[in-house]
């Protein structure tokens, strides 16, 4: 009988063993001891706690993601992109005291910078417990124009009919609303999957490529692009990993992509 050893590369084990070693270092004691022990590598500076130092290393199904994670309050790449996006959109559009709709309300800070902007901060998920309601992206429960901002980050890929939920989005936005709509560009142009990869990330029905965004030009009144390069280095906001290994046995129709260095890229849409 054939049996397989569990190791970093296991989609299951490494989000384990990833999720046991975050909550261990988040403490005060562990996070300047993760600084003295790699005072050597490059420093950097996490727009969302403050934090200055080194940033940690993951290990996903593919490989080592470098410079991934704050130790300090556990923000990715991602993450510190949003943050500065917000922070640029607050510049020329106030939030405060808007309505606000939040889709798979996590990690927390996210939630804790929404509720500080407006008492009418709502959370929903289709599965996840622990928010104000359930409901399914492509038949939101709310009136047409609604709502001031909507914030779904890393949510389509796990939305077969995907035109159908950003047309909902659209439908509940205000006139001169937002929604926030971010995914990880990791194809070269768009794979559609003819079913869910439930060993990919819990169920991803797609690989976005960059043309991705014509989806939401086709439906909103503009869309703009922020990414990784338009802000400082400091903040490491780009995806170090090996992309030319691709396809993978937990991955089959992902396609090789070059470089080790990627943009994240968050779209901004407008009605």
């Amino acid at each position: 009988m054939n049996t397989t050893t569990p190791s970093f590369r296991d989609p299951l084990v490494g989000r384990v063993i990833n999720k046991v070693l975050r909550i261990a270092r988040r403490t005060a004691p562990s996070v300047a001891c993760f600084r003295m022990l790699h005072r050597a590598e490059r420093a950097f500076c996490c727009p969302v706690c403050q934090y200055e130092g080194p940033f940690v290393t993951l290990q996903a199904e593919y490989g080592e993601c470098k410079h991934a994670e704050c130790p300090h309050c556990g923000a990715l790449e991602r993450h510190r992109l949003l943050s500065l996006v917000l922070d640029e959109i607050e510049k020329t559009t106030s939030i405060q005291g808007k309505t606000i709709l939040h889709f798979a309300p996590k990690p927390f800070f996210f939630r804790r910078r929404f509720m500080a902007l407006s008492t009418d901060y709502t959370t929903t998920d289709l599965i996840m417990r622990n928010v104000d309601m359930r409901v399914d992206l492509g038949a939101l429960p709310f009136p047409t124009g609604s709502q001031d901002l909507i914030f779904a980050s890393y949510i389509l890929q796990y939305v077969q009919d995907d035109m159908k939920a950003i047309r909902e989005i659209h439908r509940v936005l205000h006139p001169g609303g937002l929604a926030i709509l971010p995914m990880t560009i990791v194809a070269e142009r768009t794979i559609e999957y003819p079913e869910p990869n439930m060993l990919e990330s819990g169920g991803h029905v797609r690989a976005p490529g960059p043309e991705y965004y014509d989806r939401f030009k086709a439906v909103f009144d503009r869309v703009d692009l922020h990414d990784s390069a338009q802000f400082a280095e400091q903040f490491q906001l780009f995806v170090y990993e090996d992309r030319t290994s691709w396809p993978t046995r937990e991955m089959p129709l992902r396609q090789a992509m070059a470089g080790i260095r990627h943009l994240e890229i968050i779209p901004v849409c407008w009605r």
